[in-house]
């Protein structure tokens, strides 16, 4: 089953020091060698989010994220793993994972939905 372990931190508390970058690289070597790697990304800074609704019709877009919070999704890996277990255990070895928080989500997969108008 494939997840998405999403990373939260402060932008503004976010270390990025050599030290830092060092492990971010050495934990996505690591998942890539295992073979439970299925992608990622980091984000740009929540300064260039546009959020867009749609209201009556109308397109509206409002810079930055929709909500005020603590903590701001910086990136996201997917995984793919036999269970939530060997999720989570892949995202408490994210190096923010003791200064921010890693929110674990199975993927929805649409072959397991019944088809529209059946």
């Amino acid at each position: 089953m494939k997840y998405a372990l999403l990373i939260y931190e402060n932008e503004g508390q976010a270390d990025q020091s050599e030290e830092q970058m060092g492990r971010w690289w050495a934990y996505t070597e690591e998942l890539q060698k295992s073979g439970q790697g299925a992608g990622g990304e980091a984000l740009q800074p929540i300064a260039t989010a546009t959020t867009v609704r749609v209201r009556d019709g109308k397109t509206v877009t409002t810079d930055g994220p929709f909500a005020e919070t603590k903590e701001q999704l910086g990136g996201f890996y997917l995984v793919d793993c036999n269970n939530l277990d060997e999720a989570i255990a892949w995202a408490a070895k994210i190096p923010n994972s003791n200064s921010g928080s890693i929110e674990v989500r199975p993927l929805l997969t649409f072959d397991d939905m019944p088809e529209h108008g059946q």
